[in-house]
């Protein structure tokens, strides 16, 4: 094992290339760095240095002590850099979905890493500020998790998981206390992180609220209060928008046609998906594909 970081920049797709789940590792911009997407969850922590991070969310000067969180699929990229040092902390969609999987149910690392980057029209990208204790914390648990690359991933991913979660139960506690979106300190209901889990595991159903409460066993309204009170969305806009990511990953993974992507999301009238697609991420799905695909798919 080295200390270089495990990724691969295809075109402009940042991607794992060697079986890692997560790392950390420092980044110095100068000047402009170009607009690129990425397979996993991105959080940036500026450690030294100014600059304008630039997504479809505008632009968000950048000082020290700025942390940006984007879900996988998100464009963004960094203009008017001097000297922005990032400590960039990245992990897989494998590690959420598996040893992560449990950060639904707490309040506040739930709306860390699944609600608050869709909360509003926030696109999948959540900004916050580490003052002081929270900063030097987030700073040893990210050196403990880029120290870890030197060591064999099969033998030391509990470890990684460990250093992972003590940086993001960190952060989740800064946004907790200054994010309006966060929805406080009670713990989700059951009733919505059900309803989570039957949408995504059948994103290319034709789900309705009324059919989702009547799987529930609850009222339609009482179903959409519960549901905007953790997430800040109605269920089927929740929907939306994971089926507008999950569609994102198959065009950068995928050879599959377009129309075919649209169906197996759930939007099978092509218009639709489209503007689906365009109002989510800016671009059309072909302009996206075109863009940020890799050049050769594994």
């Amino acid at each position: 094992m080295t200390d270089d970081p495990p990724v691969e920049n295809t075109r402009t797709l940042l991607h794992f290339f060697d079986g890692s789940v997560a790392y950390a590792g420092h980044y110095l911009h100068e000047g402009l760095h170009p607009v690129h997407t990425h397979s996993f969850v991105e959080i940036a922590v500026v450690i030294s240095g100014t600059g304008v991070h630039h997504s479809l969310a505008g632009r968000q000067e950048l000082h020290v002590g700025d942390a940006v969180l984007l879900r996988p699929g998100v464009w963004h990229g960094y203009e008017d850099c001097e000297h922005l040092d990032l400590y960039n902390c990245c992990f897989s969609t494998e590690l959420l979905q598996r040893e992560l999987a449990w950060t639904r149910q707490d309040p506040q690392l739930g709306h860390l890493l699944w609600t608050g980057p869709y909360s509003g029209q926030r696109r999948g990208i959540l900004y916050t500020h580490l003052h002081d204790d929270a900063f030097t914390a987030c700073l040893e648990h990210l050196d403990g998790l880029q120290k870890l690359r030197a060591l064999p991933a099969t033998e030391y991913r509990g470890d990684v998981v460990g250093h992972l979660t003590l940086f993001l139960s960190g952060l989740a506690r800064v946004v907790a206390g200054t994010d309006t979106l966060s929805g406080g300190a009670a713990g989700t209901h059951a009733a919505v992180l059900d309803a989570m889990h039957m949408m995504e595991h059948r994103p290319a159903y034709q789900w309705t609220l009324t059919e989702l409460a009547a799987e529930l066993h609850l009222a339609p309204g009482y179903l959409v209060r519960l549901f905007k009170a953790a997430t800040g969305l109605p269920p089927m806009a929740y929907l939306s928008r994971f089926r507008v990511e999950l569609a994102a990953a198959r065009l950068l993974h995928t050879d599959q046609p377009i129309n075919r992507i649209g169906e197996s999301v759930g939007w099978p009238d092509q218009n639709y998906f489209a503007r689906r697609f365009k109002s989510h991420y800016g671009l059309s799905a072909s302009t996206y594909r075109t863009r940020f695909a890799r050049a050769n798919k594994t």
